[in-house]
């Protein structure tokens, strides 16, 4: 496996810590994230990646370690400081104003106005004719972006979330379980976003529980399991199977001992 240098991390950290009173959810792990390409940070419940995310994302705050973004060291007190070095997040609940259109979505807390002395004034066409374009460049098929995000379909919503996180200049893009609540085919058509961010050149960093998913969209996968990195494999050369033995803890000749007794 080939070492990666400098130059080629967007995000690494780095020795992180994170307790909760007694409870240790982070015991000193260290990810490097490559640019321009898709980890996945896989484990069971309370391995640590719900906690990995909150902390790149800015949600919360490391114990102790470091936190690089392009090889300059970075402290987040608030997501905010994130979005600030170009880190956007996509949560699970997407986090979508559901009475706004895809448009008003889009452009929340950056919108477009203009005004006549005190007064300030939308510029709903300009906005609705920018969004059209911003999802078209992201191959995000939206019927309409004049409506109420309430009325499209799940991975329509996830599209504008995504699209929302990508389209202000960010380098790395988190994605928290992107398609769990979606069916097949809108999982498909989530995939094909996510595929093409990693096309115009995003690092993006996904938690997914779901191993055919993860094996299909990323080119590295970290294993976590109790709070502790296991491994950062390179997906081309592992397979579902040793995952499942890292996740767990129980490798393939601990089964063939269980079954045998």
């Amino acid at each position: 496996m080939s070492e990666l240098v400098t130059e080629d991390i967007a995000l690494r950290l780095s020795s992180i810590k994170k307790r909760y009173g007694g409870v240790v959810a982070l015991d000193g792990v260290s990810i490097d994230f490559p640019r321009n390409s898709i980890t996945a940070i896989v484990g069971d419940n309370g391995a640590g990646k719900s906690t990995t995310l909150k902390i790149i994302s800015g949600a919360e705050y490391p114990d102790s370690g470091e936190i690089h973004v392009n090889g300059q060291q970075v402290r987040f007190r608030a997501p905010e400081d994130a979005r600030q070095a170009g880190i956007e997040t996509v949560y699970q609940d997407l986090a979508l104003a559901n009475n706004l259109t895809a448009a008003e979505n889009l452009f929340m807390g950056r919108e477009e106005k203009w005004g006549i002395g005190g007064l300030a004034f939308l510029r709903q066409k300009k906005m609705q004719k920018m969004a059209e374009e911003i999802f078209e460049s992201f191959s995000i098929n939206v019927p309409s972006v004049k409506v109420p995000v309430s009325g499209l379909s799940g991975g329509q919503r996830q599209g504008v979330a995504i699209a929302r996180a990508v389209n202000w200049g960010s380098d790395v893009v988190l994605l928290d379980e992107p398609t769990a609540a979606l069916g097949v085919t809108e999982t498909a058509k989530v995939e094909d976003v996510i595929n093409g961010l990693r096309e115009k050149g995003l690092t993006q960093v996904i938690v997914s529980h779901n191993l055919d998913q993860v094996f299909r969209l990323s080119d590295r996968i970290a294993v976590m399991r109790r709070g502790k990195l296991m491994a950062n494999l390179e997906t081309s050369q592992t397979d579902p199977q040793s995952v499942v033995a890292l996740i767990t803890g129980i490798t393939s000749q601990d089964q063939n001992g269980l079954s045998d007794g």
